[in-house]
């Protein structure tokens, strides 16, 4: 009956309406697999007459024949101008990738860009400053990133893994030791891990601060035989390359090469500046781990003879693994002030800290955990681990051993569980 519908019909005029569209922004989509033909390295785009091309040394060759090999490669290599992901760029590097693993090497791939892979389909002009944005950025950027990647080496038949990374993660022993071995796993499976840090949950105060920084420490985690850091700069200049008289450095094989050299802050998509790149390359340099440092359109020379752009050679007096871990990753718990005495000691002479040389004891760590020596200047001296926990060390403070009851008279850092900067080159 017409009377049981009134009140009670369903409006459905609203189904005959034309559908309104909601994309008014461009929104990207992975793009269909097309097999490969032939596996070889891309030609650079550099001139051959530029400085930055031609070079050959011991170090080069060790990294062009590196059998474990750790690739960076940074935001603007990735994306374009509106921070789009750039699948003919990423194919570009897939396919140097692919012919270097063609060659027997293991490789590993630390890909920045998940930031500004989100910028553009978030409508966000510039990089957030704002931490929930930038996080919000790279949770959509993550997504769009792994996708290209993936289809990029399936055109190899290739699978990736994604590790995401955090500060904390390196800084646990048990955390760094997962990361490793889910690293060396995926090699073994023949999949590409493609690392980067995880911008949805790193916090400020728990940040590597870039991923040249990670790349470093990622080469030193999983044993790698050299480390390429691949940018838009072809190489390190004692100054910017635009102006004129800058002088290209092929080689750095000692901090004296880097008298002289000034670097700048990162780009608009990138966090990681010339600067970061040199101090990442020198961390890694410290691990025993030889750097190429070069832009991302020689990507093939780089991977294949490594003569193009910047070579930083490995330190003679190399770090042993537990020690670079304390120095350039592990988290702390407390910190020891010490006076001049004892930083001439331990960090000149390479002697164990005694109580009688701490002057304040901060925090409440235990004994095992790893802990800051502060010079009387308040520089960091270096990092150990605490013989005892913060209570009895406080009351140990500027005692002499031979004053010390039997139990405590060993000292409060020994020398083989202490890390100093006494070697460490920072560029200014």
């Amino acid at each position: 009956m017409s009377s049981a519908n009134n009140g009670n019909s369903e409006d459905r005029s609203h189904l005959t309406d034309p559908v309104p569209s909601y994309v008014d922004s461009t929104v990207h989509e992975p793009g269909p697999v097309v097999p490969a033909t032939t596996i070889e390295f891309p030609e650079p785009e550099a001139d051959p007459e530029d400085p930055a091309m031609g070079h050959s040394s011991d170090v080069r060759r060790d990294i062009s024949h590196a059998r474990r090999l750790v690739v960076k490669i940074g935001s603007s290599s990735l994306t374009d101008a509106d921070g789009l992901v750039n699948p003919a760029r990423i194919d570009t590097i897939a396919d140097a990738l692919e012919a270097r693993m063609d060659k027997g090497t293991d490789l590993i791939v630390v890909s920045s860009g998940a930031v500004a892979c989100g910028m553009g389909p978030l409508q966000l002009n510039q990089r957030p400053t704002d931490l929930a944005t930038k996080q919000a950025a790279a949770s959509v950027g993550q997504v769009l990133l792994a996708q290209e990647w993936a289809r990029s080496f399936a055109r190899y038949g290739r699978t990736i893994g994604q590790v995401l990374l955090t500060a904390a993660d390196a800084s646990e022993r048990d955390r760094a030791r997962n990361a490793q071995r889910t690293i060396d796993r995926l090699r073994q499976l023949k999949a590409v891990p493609i690392v980067n840090e995880n911008d949805t949950v790193a916090t400020s105060e728990m940040r590597f601060g870039d991923n040249d920084r990670l790349a470093a420490l990622v080469s030193h985690l999983a044993f790698a035989d050299a480390l390429v850091l691949l940018s838009d700069v072809d190489g390190l200049y004692d100054r910017n390359p635009v102006e004129p008289g800058a002088r290209f450095i092929a080689e750095v094989k000692s901090a004296k090469d880097l008298q002289g050299v000034a670097a700048g802050d990162g780009g608009r998509l990138g966090t990681g500046g010339m600067a970061a790149k040199v101090t990442a390359a020198r961390l890694a340099s410290r691990a025993g781990v030889p750097v190429l440092l070069t832009s991302t359109e020689n990507i093939g020379a780089a991977l294949d003879g490594a003569d193009v752009g910047t070579c930083f050679w490995p330190d003679q007096d190399r770090l042993s693994a537990w020690k670079f871990w304390v120095l350039y990753a592990a988290d702390t718990a407390g910190r020891l002030h010490v006076d001049a005495g004892a930083v001439k000691a331990i960090a000149e002479n390479h002697k164990s800290l005694l109580p009688v040389g701490i002057t304040k004891v901060e925090g409440s760590f235990e004994q095992g955990q790893i802990v800051e020596i502060i010079g009387p200047d308040g520089a960091l001296v270096g990092r150990g681990e605490a013989a005892y926990d913060a209570s009895m060390m406080d009351g140990m403070i500027g005692k002499p051993t031979s004053e010390l009851p039997d139990f405590a008279q060993r000292p409060a850092v020994h020398a083989d569980y202490m890390s100093t900067y006494s070697n460490r080159q920072v560029l200014r």
